[in-house]
C-alpha cells in the first residue's frame, strides 16, 4: 500500500485544497439531457545550440492532444464519458530514431441509476492502448544505435469493466467503486518470452484475465482564475494474485490559460503496475500550447 501513497496524498491534497471554491466550468455544448464539451491541443519545442560551451543538443518535438466528454443526465440516470488521446514525437541530432514523448488512448464510462441524492448503483468500463509502436533502444557492438520493438497498438490494451457504487457531486467531481471489477490484459502473444511474463501473460498467450476491486476518482476544479487542475486517479488490487501489490495510474493535467486560443500546459503521470516494470512509471510534459474548445 505504500507504493499508492504519493499520488493519494496529491489527489487529497488538491481537493482538500480547492474544495471550497467554486469550479469554472468550460463552454457546454447542451443538446436535451446531453452535455458535450471538448478541447484539443498542439504542442510544439525546438532548441537549437551552435558553438553553445555549456552543451546541448538540437531537438525539435510535438504532440497532440484531445479530451472529450459526453455526459447524459436525465431523470435518475446518468451516463458520464471521457475520451483522451494523445501522441508526441521527438528528434534529436545525434540519435537515429525519432522517438515518442508521449502515446494514449483512453475511454472511461461509467453508467449510474440514482440511489440517493449523490450516490448511485453503477456499471463502468475502462480501455486503454496506445496508436503506434513503442521500441527499446540500446547500442550494438560498434556503438551505433538500435532499437528493438516492445509494444504496439492493443499489446498491451487493457480493458476494465464491473459493477459498483458512484458518488457524483457533479461533473468536476466523482468517485467509483467497484468491488467486482474484471481486468483483461491484451498482448501480441508473438512479444512473449520464454520464462518471462509480458505484461502479466504468460508466453504464447494473448491474454491475461483478472478479477479484482477497482477504484476510481476524477476531480476538476479552477484553483486560481485561469488555472484549472485536472486529477484523474486509478487504484486496482487483483483477488486472484498477490492482491496487496495495488496497481496505480495517476494523471495530473495543469491549464494555465493565457487567452482563447494559447495556455500553458503541464501534464505529469505517474504509473505502477509491477507486471509491466517493477517500480514507478514516471512521465511529465510542459509547453506553451495552441488550444481549440469543441
Amino acid at each position: 500500500m505504500k507504493k499508492v501513497l504519493f499520488a493519494v496524498a496529491l489527489f487529497g491534497f488538491i481537493t482538500a485544497k480547492a474544495q471550497d471554491q467554486n469550479a469554472v466550468a468550460a463552454d457546454n455544448d447542451t443538446i436535451g439531457p446531453w452535455t458535450k464539451k471538448g478541447n484539443a491541443s498542439l504542442l510544439f519545442n525546438q532548441s537549437t545550440f551552435d558553438n553553445w560551451i555549456a552543451g546541448g543538443e538540437n531537438n525539435i518535438s510535438g504532440s497532440v492532444g484531445i479530451n472529450y466528454d459526453i455526459n447524459y443526465k436525465k431523470g435518475p440516470w446518468t451516463w458520464d464519458n471521457k475520451f483522451i488521446g494523445a501522441y508526441g514525437l521527438v528528434r534529436t541530432k545525434n540519435s537515429s530514431f525519432t522517438k515518442k514523448t508521449d502515446d494514449k488512448i483512453e475511454i472511461n464510462s461509467v453508467l449510474g441509476k440514482q440511489a440517493t441524492e449523490r450516490w448511485y448503483y453503477s456499471a463502468f468500463l475502462n480501455f486503454k492502448t496506445q496508436f503506434a509502436k513503442g521500441y527499446k533502444y540500446g547500442t550494438d557492438e560498434n556503438g551505433a544505435e538500435i532499437r528493438d520493438e516492445y509494444t504496439n497498438f492493443m499489446s498491451p490494451g487493457y480493458l476494465l469493466f464491473g459493477p459498483g457504487m458512484l458518488y457524483k457531486k457533479d461533473d468536476n467531481f466523482k468517485i467509483n467503486l467497484s468491488p467486482a471489477t474484471s481486468k483483461i490484459t491484451f498482448v501480441d502473444k508473438n512479444f512473449t518470452l520464454p520464462d518471462a511474463a509480458y505484461f502479466g501473460v504468460d508466453e504464447g498467450k494473448s491474454m491475461r484475465y483478472e478479477l479484482g476491486f477497482n477504484a476510481s476518482a476524477y476531480y476538476k476544479v479552477e484553483v486560481w482564475e485561469n488555472v484549472s487542475f485536472e486529477n484523474i486517479l486509478n487504484l486496482y488490487s487483483n483477488y486472484l494474485e498477490d492482491p496487496q501489490n495495488v496497481d496505480l495510474d495517476y494523471q495530473l493535467n495543469i491549464v494555465m490559460k493565457i487567452n482563447r486560443y494559447l495556455t500553458t500546459n503541464l501534464s505529469f503521470q505517474t504509473i505502477y503496475d509491477d507486471n509491466a516494470y517493477r517500480g514507478f512509471q514516471i512521465r511529465q510534459v510542459f509547453g506553451v500550447a495552441v488550444n481549440y474548445g469543441f
